[in-house]
């Protein structure tokens, strides 16, 4: 939801919060707000696509902290979108200012908390691997977190706003606030120092009724209640500081005591006319709504492992609801079921350029066909511009009842790749590849040699300290940025390598809705995004890489097998031009807006033949191969003491990087 301004305000306010040394106690925490928290303030880079092993070592030593101080965390994840639409316009406003921040940080190289597209898999695949307990929630996470740390009499971790308003018996420990890299003590002395906040050291101070809390938030203006702009700094002692809109609300409300008539002289006083005064208290009624806490959903999954009843029906079509609230599938497959739309990521990336999602298209295409079982046709709609039918494709198989084989041909042929010269390869491997090939043959503009090898070169470095500069440690206040994190990058190479991530995350959300036909790779360790910009630029420049770079040899030949692999795989591309006539106009039509998109659903039997006969040529396997692998790799085990001969082999091999 969220109070406008609320925590800038409180910030001016100190004394609302008291100092605490936190340890020893169970912890639930806004898992949304800290993943982006985490990211957007360790000076880790925005503008490059990503450094996914740095953040994954962040969220190692973040839960690492908690243990040391005997804290037990809980961590709680927002899932699909709102499905009454409520907070649609505010969901549409904040996208189009990402789309105009995104191009921003294209074009200037600034920072604009752009989130890059991986965390949140590098945030949950971390998570799992520390046994972390996570639920998924199957809307917005907030009343649910408020209830189950309500329920254990323990603190919620957020700095959402809207937690400064839920009634919480152990209150609220802002992120802003928690030292977390500053552990205290030691053994089972040990403790975080951070501050906490209570909704009764607000009240006091303020001098403002407890039961008019919620009021306050929705006069105030959250995501769920828009009111005409009223000029509440009039009340407030200094009408000229920044904060005097919240300060003089808060000021006129000390004279109510019941929020029904706090709310009617606010109606009065704002003027609303008479036929418009009716829908004003009902939509402050709603927003007041949002803050009564419910009985805890959460406590018998994280105790028993009971998963709370949500649309039974639905949910068997995603292969039961236990994965689901264990975020083992992403929150888009609720909004797909339910709202029959889909709001795409927003990648740092030119606005000019066509959509770097439109490449992985025809894999969202398998999934919409997977989950609602049916051909049909989505209205693919920008919030303020065109309107371009994507059809559904529903693959031949009874899914989710399909043997694990054919799961994995519906993959692979949304992929277009075959089995039999994939299975070659190691099994954590395969999706990587696969994917990448997907990428190669599809992405347009195409990608040249040099960004295939230098993206398959930064997958195998390990150590990449002479390239890559480190990220230092900071306090949680603030942030300390390398010399790389602000620069400009490559239009150019940023597009084609946001291609790439797409198509791994909407493959990577095919695979987990196909019960994982394929390993999942572990994100953090397949893209680090300054690393491999720095190795397209050496490349370009003519820059010789073994003069830098120091990979071993298992490095070397796990890269030639990939790269060979890729080779093979790689479909002949069609005659003609790159693109259809058809495909031509839809992407003219997208080029205003690119970055955002959002699927409705739409049936038109006309458009929906021509859409589905454009999707299946598409993902038509071809079974000609594009070409040979030029090297073969030879072992000469006789030759393996000749230091010199060892030399010139090893040379060989950083030739073909």
């Amino acid at each position: 939801m969220g109070v406008q301004g609320l925590t800038t305000f409180l910030d001016n306010h100190q004394k609302i919060y008291r100092d605490v040394q936190f340890g020893r106690s169970r912890l639930v925490i806004d898992g949304s707000n800290l993943y982006h928290r985490l990211y957007f303030e360790s000076g880790l880079d925005q503008n490059h696509g990503g450094e996914y092993a740095a953040y994954e070592s962040l969220i190692e030593r973040f839960i690492t902290a908690l243990r040391t101080c005997e804290v037990d965390p809980y961590m709680v994840l927002d899932g699909g979108s709102d499905h009454t639409n409520k907070k649609l316009e505010t969901v549409t406003k904040r996208a189009e200012q990402r789309i105009e921040r995104a191009h921003r940080a294209a074009k200037d190289g600034g920072k604009e908390d752009i989130r890059p597209i991986m965390t949140k898999w590098v945030f949950r695949q971390t998570l799992t691997r520390l046994k972390v307990p996570v639920a998924q929630c199957f809307g917005e996470a907030d009343r649910e977190i408020a209830a189950l740390a309500d329920k254990w009499q323990c603190p919620v971790l957020s700095n959402d706003s809207d937690f400064y308003i839920f009634n919480l018996s152990a209150g609220l420990l802002p992120i802003s606030y928690f030292q977390w890299q500053d552990v205290k003590g030691n053994g089972s002395k040990s403790y975080i120092p951070c501050k906490r906040y209570y909704t009764s050291s607000f009240c006091i101070y303020f001098e403002i009724q407890p039961q008019l809390l919620p009021t306050f938030a929705a006069l105030a203006g959250n995501d769920y209640v828009k009111l005409p702009k009223f000029i509440w700094s009039r009340f407030a002692p200094d009408a000229s500081r920044p904060q005097s809109r919240l300060e003089g609300l808060l000021c006129w409300m000390k004279d109510f005591e019941q929020p029904e008539d706090t709310l009617k002289a606010a109606v009065e006083l704002m003027g609303g006319k008479s036929q418009n005064k009716e829908k004003m208290l009902q939509s402050l009624s709603v927003g007041m709504e949002e803050y009564k806490l419910p009985r805890s959903s959460l406590v018998e999954f994280f105790v028993r492992g009971v998963v709370p009843p949500f649309l039974d029906e639905v949910m068997i079509l995603i292969q039961g609801k236990m994965s689901f609230i264990e975020a083992r599938l992403p929150g888009d497959t609720l909004d797909v079921l339910l709202l029959h739309r889909l709001s795409l990521g927003t990648p740092v990336d030119h606005k000019d350029l066509p959509s770097a999602n439109l490449t992985s298209r025809p894999l969202r295409q398998v999934m919409y066909g997977l989950l609602l079982g049916k051909e049909t046709s989505y209205k693919q709609a920008n919030f303020n511009v065109c309107h371009n039918v994507v059809s559904t494709l529903r693959p031949a198989v009874s899914w989710p009842q399909a043997q694990l084989s054919e799961r994995l041909e519906v993959l692979l042929e949304a992929l277009g790749v075959k089995e039999e010269l994939l299975n070659e390869l190691p099994p954590q491997l395969r999706l990587l590849v696969a994917v990448t090939c997907y990428w190669w043959n599809r992405a347009r503009p195409r990608p040249d040699l040099k960004l295939l090898k230098s993206l398959l070169l930064g997958m195998n470095l390990k150590d990449t300290s002479r390239l890559s500069p480190a990220v230092p440690l900071v306090s949680s206040r603030g942030s300390s940025e390398s010399a790389c994190c602000h620069q400009k990058p490559d239009v150019g190479v940023a597009h084609s390598f946001s291609q790439w991530q797409v198509c791994m995350k909407d493959s990577m959300h095919l695979n987990q809705l196909l019960g994982l036909p394929l390993p999942e790779p572990d994100v953090a360790r397949f893209y680090q995004g300054t690393l491999v910009h720095q190795l397209v630029h050496m490349r370009r420049t003519g820059s010789r890489l073994k003069r830098v770079l120091k990979p071993d040899q298992a490095s070397v030949q796990q890269y030639r097998d990939m790269l060979s692999a890729i080779r093979r795989l790689r479909p002949r591309p069609r005659q003609g031009s790159e693109f259809s006539e058809s495909e031509q106009a839809e992407r003219r039509a997208l080029n205003d807006h690119t970055n955002l998109r959002l699927f409705q659903l739409d049936y038109d039997e006309e458009t929906e033949a021509r859409s589905l006969a454009r999707a299946q040529e598409d993902l038509r396997l071809d079974d000609r191969l594009l070409l040979r692998t030029r090297y073969k790799t030879k072992e000469r085990r006789n030759r393996c003491n000749k230091v010199e001969l060892s030399r010139k082999e090893e040379g060989r091999g950083m030739d073909l990087l």
